[in-house]
């Protein structure tokens, strides 16, 4: 059996990795300091089981669990939280194994015994409960691996067909999130300009004419050039007016 321990203290994962020996001698304990290092060693070594730190600076447990489920076998997760009321409360209610820090060997046996996949719907409500934060990375699953692709470098994320693409100025990453989705969690950094295009307000340059008298947004770093229907095209113009 592999366990990953994911913490960005040096102490915690010590503490962590000699408690999972003395219940698991036969374990193979792997470590990561931080969600994205974490998500290369799920990818390399695939491992069993996540004791996974929720409050870490960058990618933090939620969203490393929320990559993973994109996986198609993740490993199961054991969130490792300090004592927070209300984070407490949204873990307990979405009923996933959970570790309040500093761990006791008692209790991680308890969550050894209990832990299991964490399931999309309650990755949701469990982003909620930490405060509403989207995530800094999206990620898909292909033929070379978990892929992701910092949501600061996306200029826009295009519905076609049974994916949204999400491009950036050098490659482009097959979601399996909807455009619905997207929007409301990156709806503060994202506009939407037609029914299959949100663009990053950040990179939107202007607008340009195309060959049959429609607009086009022109967006920094990247050729592509997405269409911006009638109906959205006023808030377009007001965007680039305000910046």
């Amino acid at each position: 059996m592999k366990i990953l321990v994911v913490d960005d203290e040096a102490l915690a994962r010590e503490r962590l990795e000699r408690l999972v020996t003395r219940l698991l001698p036969e374990a193979c304990c792997l470590e990561a300091g931080d969600g994205l290092q974490a998500l290369r060693i799920v990818e390399q070594q695939a491992p069993d089981l996540l004791l996974l730190d929720i409050r870490m600076p960058g990618m933090d447990g939620i969203e490393v669990a929320t990559h993973l489920d994109s996986l198609e076998n993740p490993p199961a997760v054991i969130f490792c939280t300090a004592y927070d009321e209300y984070a407490l409360q949204a873990l307990q209610h979405q009923a996933v194994a959970y570790l309040l820090k500093p761990v006791r060997e008692t209790e991680l046996a308890r969550a050894l015994a209990g832990a299991g996949r964490v399931n999309r719907l309650q990755l949701a409500s469990l982003r909620g409960g930490e405060g509403g934060v989207a995530r800094s990375h999206v990620s898909s699953h292909s033929h070379r691996g978990l892929e992701t692709m910092p949501v600061a470098e996306v200029r826009s994320f295009i519905a076609e067909q049974k994916y949204v693409v999400a491009r950036g100025p050098e490659r482009e990453l097959l979601l399996p999130d909807t455009l619905k989705e997207l929007e409301s969690e990156f709806g503060d950094d994202f506009l939407r300009i037609h029914r299959n295009a949100l663009v990053a307000r950040r990179y939107l340059l202007g607008l340009e004419r195309d060959d049959a008298g429609g607009w086009r947004a022109v967006l920094e770093g990247v050729d592509e050039r997405p269409a911006v229907s009638r109906r959205h095209l006023a808030q377009v113009k007001q965007r680039l007016l305000a910046s």
